[in-house]
């Protein structure tokens, strides 16, 4: 959740670690602060540019810590911001995930004496750390972390030892980063690129010293771990605006793209097969499987709704579809004879991970689909497949999504062949996908005719979003982003469902989004529109190009292209990323940063 950065090199400190914080800002952005040895801490409420405002004036010091938070235990006050302090102000923490003992721990504190000035469990973290301090920061980290229960990311610095920053990670994303002119720590390497490609992904139970000049390895049990650098694929040119106002809309307008980088070299087109080299050494288990579990949160959890539908109709593979975050605590009957797909854009979903852990646990095969290379989820599961969308910083994802459920009919396409697809059908999707980037453009050229549509619908304080078939999870999508990116209610409902309760609540100030392709339900969708439109609802249909009948019946009509099946999805997706995005912009929200929200979700 939180955002961690540290520095230590040749080079003034301050500077780098706000440089890093605002690189880091989408993982929480209710406060920051930053701490240099010698010369004390600095915290402010609210986004980076409020402590920026506060460092008038370089900060001497050549290491530091900093973080950007995302509140869990306490408000978002100056007070309980990081970095937290021991009691005697020499030891310095910076912290993302949860001690779930604190409430212990705290009261065998104040037994010897401690005092505490938050509401925080990582002040009772950095207190532990300074009563186990006898001049060896790693010993007193360690020593200090054989007592916690729960997860951390989180770095630590002495005034005693300023040139020196102790790391530890269990269930919270870290990587050190290899410089030039010294080393980095950041929990997300999007924070490193401007300073180096080259970086280390500590793993659970890594405790690591970085200094100047050098960095080293072991776990909590004392040994020493040897682990290569790796090369970040990616350049900082990828996470900036390129002109445009906000992140949502650059990465919505990047989705043609993303698509073109998702099927690239991975197409067969003559033989209508799919290569997907994360996955060779696995077709046998992949093709002879009984049954497919797709476990995920939010969007991607919809996503594979969407694969869902998918793999069913043209893999001939049973799928259930489950929130790790439930999966995770569930008794569930495993089946040797099934295997679990997790899908992570961060590949560091708290949950999503701790589904696969029980996955393996029960003797499963557990495969991927991650857009961070390196993070823990694509270095845990047995295979998987990087979606290759670029890194995606705004809150609300869009071309991650559409980039999980392309690899998912890529995946369909690679057990289907080898099952009962036939050449015909495989050259079909294969076409479709190649096709595909046009489409969406196609789309995204009619962006200024949904801003029009989007101030027509922006005070209204309720919507309904409808569809069937693989649509039902694209309206579950279009309602969590119209949630998330501009806090109007919403909800998604299959069609068929409507008569079963929702329709008691449409009324004249209760729109609803209908998703109507040309498909084999159709007519029972053009069914559902009748309904609605006979309670008075205003309705706005996304529909195919052409499509007559329907703009007879709604208020508003997004036209989209029709084509195959296994695509129309995400294709008719891409109206409501806009519609969502636009109706932010006309109620001055940030769209780039909704409230409450990060992008990585690293605790339960």
């Amino acid at each position: 959740m939180c955002g961690i950065f540290g520095y230590v090199g040749s080079h003034t400190a301050s500077p780098i670690l706000l440089e890093g914080l605002r690189t880091l800002e989408y993982r929480g952005y209710d406060s920051a602060g930053i701490f240099i040895p010698g010369s004390g801490v600095v915290k402010a409420v609210g986004p980076i540019d409020n402590l920026a405002k506060k460092i008038t004036d370089t900060i001497p010091g050549t290491s530091g810590i900093a973080h950007t938070r995302w509140a869990t235990h306490g408000a978002p006050t100056e007070a309980n911001a990081h970095p937290h302090k021991d009691q005697s102000e020499n030891v310095f923490v910076v912290h993302n995930g949860i001690i779930e003992n604190y409430s212990l721990l705290k009261e065998s504190l104040k037994v010897q004496g401690i005092t505490f000035e938050t509401d925080t469990d990582t002040e009772v973290l950095a207190k532990l750390i300074g009563v186990n301090y006898h001049g060896d920061l790693l010993e007193a980290v360690k020593s200090s972390l054989q007592l916690v229960q729960g997860t951390y990311g989180l770095a630590v610095m002495s005034d005693r030892d300023p040139d020196k920053i102790v790391v530890a990670r269990l269930g919270s994303p870290l990587v050190i980063g290899i410089g030039k002119d010294g080393h980095l720590v950041a929990s997300d390497p999007s924070a490193l690129v401007s300073h180096t490609k080259d970086v280390v992904y500590l793993n659970d139970g890594d405790i690591a010293v970085i200094e100047k000049d050098q960095y080293s390895i072991t776990t909590l049990k004392g040994e020493n771990q040897n682990r290569k650098a790796e090369k970040i694929e990616w350049d900082l040119e990828e996470i900036k605006k390129d002109g445009y106002d906000h992140y949502l809309l650059k990465e919505i307008m990047e989705i043609p793209t993303t698509v073109e980088n998702t099927i690239r070299g991975r197409l067969i087109s003559d033989k209508g097969r799919v290569k997907l080299g994360g996955l060779e050494g696995y077709i046998d288990k992949l093709t002879s499987l009984h049954r497919l579990t797709i476990t995920a949160c939010g969007s991607a959890a919809y996503a594979g709704e969407v694969g869902r539908y998918i793999f069913e109709e043209y893999a001939d593979l049973p799928v259930s579809v489950e929130l790790a975050s439930e999966y995770r605590y569930r008794t569930s009957l495993v089946d040797p004879k099934s295997a679990i797909l997790a899908v992570s854009q961060s590949g560091e979903t708290a949950d999503t991970l701790a589904a696969i852990r029980l996955a393996k646990k029960q003797g499963l095969n557990t495969f991927g689909i991650v857009n961070v290379v390196g993070s823990t989820i694509a270095r845990e599961n047995d295979a998987g497949v990087y979606n290759h969308a670029g890194p995606e910083v705004s809150i609300a994802s869009t071309k991650a999504v559409i980039s999980q459920v392309v690899v998912m009919a890529m995946m369909s396409v690679l057990i289907g062949r080898e099952r009962k697809m036939s050449l015909e059908t495989g050259k079909e999707i294969v076409q479709a996908l190649v096709e595909l980037p046009n489409a969406i453009k196609n789309v995204l050229e009619q962006k200024s005719d949904i801003e029009a549509i989007a101030k027509k619908y922006k005070d209204y304080r309720d919507f309904v979003f409808m569809g069937r078939n693989a649509h039902f999870p694209i309206a579950l999508e279009g309602a969590l982003k119209l949630k998330e990116v501009t806090y109007i209610h919403a909800e998604g409902y299959a069609g068929g469902e409507l008569k079963h309760g929702p329709i008691a609540m449409l009324d004249k100030n209760f729109p609803v989004v209908a998703f109507a392709p040309q498909d084999h339900v159709y007519e029972k969708m053009v069914s559902n529109i009748e309904e609605i439109k006979a309670r008075g609802a205003p309705v706005l249909v996304i529909a195919n190009t052409g499509d007559d009948q329907v703009s007879r019946l709604a208020d508003d009509v997004i036209y989209v292209p029709r084509v195959h099946s296994i695509v129309q999805p995400i294709v008719s997706v891409i109206p409501t990323y806009l519609l969502a995005y636009y109706i932010g912009i006309a109620k001055d929200l940030n769209v780039d940063r909704p409230r409450n929200l990060t992008k990585s979700v690293t605790v339960e």
